[in-house]
């Protein structure tokens, strides 16, 4: 029988509101500090995500108003996406934003008793884990030329002085017992294994002031900034430590192994958690690749972003967590990696995911690749001339053109000429050759039907009509059909329903037309081509 716990679990309702946004956003308090002049408390917004809440003063904050329900609950202002996706983050947030003194006493904020609930092992650790992570343990972080606001809370081990500092603190006054764990008085290799719960500069302090420096390099953490001054002076570190997989530019994809540079893995371990909230950090890094994009100077690699995969992954997941970095986001960055990940599922015969559960901003940027990907795809498979055709309209002479194979080729004057009026140059000015347009398979080409038909005027129309199912198009392009049905529903193609005339088979099915391809293709701003240039991938 399995081991259970049985704690008490009550639900923090907000009383109070702060201005945020140009609206008032319903709150609930985490910490208060009555340590400086004018207090302050450390707020979660309801309605927002986690890495808005922060530090304000204690007079900002407002009575809820008496149009609230009876129980105190707030309709909550998410996408439906978020909130039917993620039910239970919102529970666990609710469970975390309990005080230690009420969770031991068994109470909630209003005094009401606790409900009893019945917890696994694993649940009662991941509970454990969320309550610890509750607030941030530095609000910013020092990188390279960048200070960038944190979002959430990263485990990382006290260092000598600090715990030196923290023992004789607690010989002059008592200190909260989250401040260190008992019987860790300093870092070893061993211990720095059991440092997951740990708060790097303990919680007593005022989260506002603190900053976390880091190397650029080799992520080396200090929390000082003299230290950090003279370790980059001395650092050798000049670019991740391992092999080249992918280079268009200046802009090159890292693969490093977690069981060969352990401590690096660790250190960027730690520091992408600061961006990352849903994802559980371990320090055993030996079951993991980590791929990290840099932007190279003179000379440096600067990492723009990462992500991890594991080694072998029994649910084909191509991916563990990424992270851009704030100052490099919405510039294309997270979308290469994220098609980089694809392309390593698909050079080795399977259909990836990435591992679940997604954040708002993960989830975001995977609707917006699925979705670019099945367009693109839908655009190729209803297209009746080939896309390796080149520029409109094609001229023959003496007979009508063929359309009919689906690997036609240009000749290699025409090719030529093509590919030096498309010319183009890369991100950092670098000219290439265009990639390859490849058409669609020649399973897909069966699922299609030329009708051609005479007008009068003497020339014709041909249509297409394509039948296919959908596993056919997640197999297609690479995506579990999870996925595709899920862009496929976002994007409301799944609505128009039908039968197809003139076929025994009277099964209703999505129907689908280039028009609805286009229109949502506006919609969603879908790119023509996509940011990964197979040429440049140096598998």
């Amino acid at each position: 029988m399995p081991v259970t716990h049985s704690v008490p679990v009550s639900h923090q309702a907000p009383l109070h509101t702060v201005r945020k946004h140009e609206r008032d956003e319903p709150v609930i308090i985490l910490q208060e500090s009555a340590s400086e002049d004018e207090p302050r408390v450390y707020v979660h917004y309801v309605n927002l995500e986690k890495r808005n809440d922060e530090w304000v003063p204690k007079s900002l904050l407002q009575p809820m108003p008496s149009t609230s329900t009876s129980n105190g609950a707030v309709p909550s202002k998410k996408r439906k996406r978020s909130s039917s996706k993620r039910p239970s983050a919102s529970a666990s947030r609710s469970y975390s934003a309990l005080s230690d003194e009420d969770s031991l006493e068994g109470r909630d904020s209003n005094g009401k008793p606790a409900e009893e609930v019945v917890m696994t092992e694993e649940e009662y650790d991941l509970q454990h884990h969320k309550k610890i992570n509750t607030r941030r343990n530095f609000a910013q972080v020092c990188v390279g030329e960048w200070l960038i606001k944190t979002w959430y809370f990263s485990p990382y081990p006290l260092t000598e002085n600090e715990d030196a500092e923290s023992s004789i603190a607690s010989q002059e006054k008592a200190i909260s017992a989250v401040n260190r764990i008992p019987g860790v008085y300093r870092i070893t290799n061993r211990s720095h294994g059991r440092t997951s719960d740990m708060l790097a500069g303990g919680m007593g302090r005022l989260v506002e002031k603190e900053i976390l420096y880091v190397c650029e390099m080799c992520f080396k953490y200090m929390t000082d900034a003299p230290t950090w001054e003279l370790h980059k002076k001395h650092c050798t570190v000049s670019h991740p430590p391992g092999r080249k997989v992918y280079q268009r530019g200046a802009h090159t994809i890292w693969e490093v192994d977690g069981a060969r540079e352990k401590l690096y893995c660790q250190n960027l371990s730690l520091f992408g958690k600061l961006f990352i909230d849903i994802k559980t950090l371990f320090f055993d890094c030996d079951n993991f690749l980590f791929y990290i994009l840099t932007d190279a100077t003179r000379n440096n690699d600067h990492m723009l972003g990462f992500f991890s995969k594991e080694k072998v992954s029994y649910d084909d997941y191509n991916l563990a967590c990424i992270i851009t970095l704030p100052p490099f986001q919405r510039k294309g960055f997270g979308r290469l990696m994220i098609e980089f990940s694809y392309e390593l599922s698909r050079r080795v015969g399977k259909a990836g995911t990435p591992e679940r559960p997604l954040s708002d901003l993960g989830l975001r940027s995977y609707l917006a690749y699925w979705v670019s990907t099945l367009i693109r795809f839908f655009r190729k498979l209803l297209e009746v001339m080939p896309m390796s055709t080149g520029p409109n309209p094609v001229i023959s002479r003496g007979t009508p053109p063929d359309f009919r194979s689906p690997s036609r080729e240009l000749s290699s004057d025409e090719g030529s000429a093509y590919r030096r009026r498309k010319r183009n140059k890369g991100w950092q000015g670098e000219a290439s050759e265009d990639e390859v347009i490849e058409d669609i398979d020649e399973k897909l080409a069966s699922f299609r039907t030329f009708i051609t038909t005479r007008n009068p005027d003497g020339s014709a129309s041909v249509h297409l009509k394509v039948q296919c199912s959908l596993a056919d198009i997640a197999d297609a392009t690479n995506l579990r059909v999870d996925d595709t049905a899920f862009a496929l529903n976002e994007m409301g193609m799944l609505k128009r329903w039908g039968k197809l005339s003139g076929s025994d088979d009277e099964q209703p099915m999505v129907v689908l037309t280039r028009e609805i391809v286009e229109k949502v293709a506006q919609e969603r701003g879908v790119k023509d081509g996509s940011v990964l240039h197979l040429s440049h991938v140096k598998l």
